[in-house]
């Protein structure tokens, strides 16, 4: 691959790249712990966009409150980062990478 044809490259995927970033800065995901006790609303960048917690959630002790953040943060963020790989893994979908 000479280095023009590689120049051209390069560009196309860093263009690809940037709308996938942009793509997941709009798109959100939620986790959910305890039946819908705990609910985390994060961006495809894991920005925290919302918390929601039932009103009985809250009646109980410091630590399930605490459990169930967690739980919902990470089954978001887990989520983020399916939802991630699959818009990066369609943006470099089919690009030549130089050897």
């Amino acid at each position: 691959m000479d280095m023009e044809n590689l120049m051209t490259v390069a560009a196309q995927l860093q263009a690809k790249v940037a709308s996938a970033q942009e793509e997941l800065a709009h798109t959100s995901v939620k986790g959910i712990a305890g039946g819908g006790a705990c609910i985390i609303e994060m961006s495809g960048k894991y920005d925290l966009l919302n918390l929601m917690l039932r009103p009985d959630a809250v009646n109980g002790d410091a630590a399930a409150i605490t459990k169930l953040v967690m739980d919902a943060y990470n089954d978001a963020k887990a989520k983020a980062d399916a939802k991630i790989d699959m818009v990066m893994g369609a943006a470099t979908a089919g690009m030549p990478m130089p050897m």
